[in-house]
């Protein structure tokens, strides 16, 4: 491991196995990152940036879902990278709800809401840090949500509004149509530089963004 990366051995461990999962399920014959009309569909002008790397020139995007418990084990190393790679990299998170999770789309609508108001990362943060009191529920924790947007201080009003405006679903149903067209199957699924991430180790992991940084 890089010697520069100060990831633990149990982030380590946790992380293998949310790689082994969504290498278990993501379809291994890559799909274009592209549409029909050739307009990129791995990062978007609207994409949330997590961080920006002023040269631009090594992007990892994430296709995630709040309630995922492999995306979970996956939130403490990417925050790593995160300050590891700090102005190096690039970090996009997209949303790609998966059909079995109960409140997958109201958690992403949630936090999309809350990036209405600038506060996408506050929210992102929330949401993993609170995984264990609302996943794998089958009764909607929207109200549970709320609760946090008023802790946060968010304006309510607007909260309620954008929770409710169809439009803040439609922002989180494109990006997970992007991921279908780029063939994302289960979450995490990763893509650096437009190219899909498949590899078994943190190490793996590492040394890609390495070796994009270098090239």
């Amino acid at each position: 491991m890089s010697t520069n990366l100060k990831v633990s051995a149990a982030l380590v461990a946790a992380f293998v196995v949310a790689v082994a999962v969504f290498l278990g399920v993501a379809n291994r014959g890559d799909a274009p990152g592209t549409t029909s009309d050739g307009d990129s569909v791995v990062v978007r002008e609207n994409s949330h940036r997590l961080s920006t790397a002023a040269d631009g020139k090594v992007t990892l995007v994430e296709f995630l879902d709040f309630e995922c418990e492999s995306c979970l084990a996956a939130y403490p190393f990417v925050e790593q990278l995160r300050e590891d790679y700090d102005g190096r990299v690039t970090f996009v998170a997209r949303y790609f709800p998966m059909p079995g999770h109960a409140n997958a789309e109201n958690a992403a609508v949630a936090v999309e809401a809350a990036a209405q108001q600038g506060r996408f990362e506050d929210m992102y943060q929330r949401m993993y840090e609170t995984q264990a009191e609302w996943g794998e529920q089958q009764e909607s924790k929207a109200t549970l949500f709320r609760t946090f947007a008023e802790e946060m201080g968010l304006d309510m009003d607007e909260y309620d509004s954008a929770v409710e405006d169809p439009a803040t679903l439609e922002r989180v149903l494109q990006d997970r149509e992007d991921g279908l067209a780029l063939g994302v199957e289960g979450t995490p699924t990763f893509f650096l530089n437009g190219e899909k991430v498949e590899v078994e180790t943190t190490d793996q992991f590492i040394e890609l963004i390495d070796a994009a940084l270098a090239g």
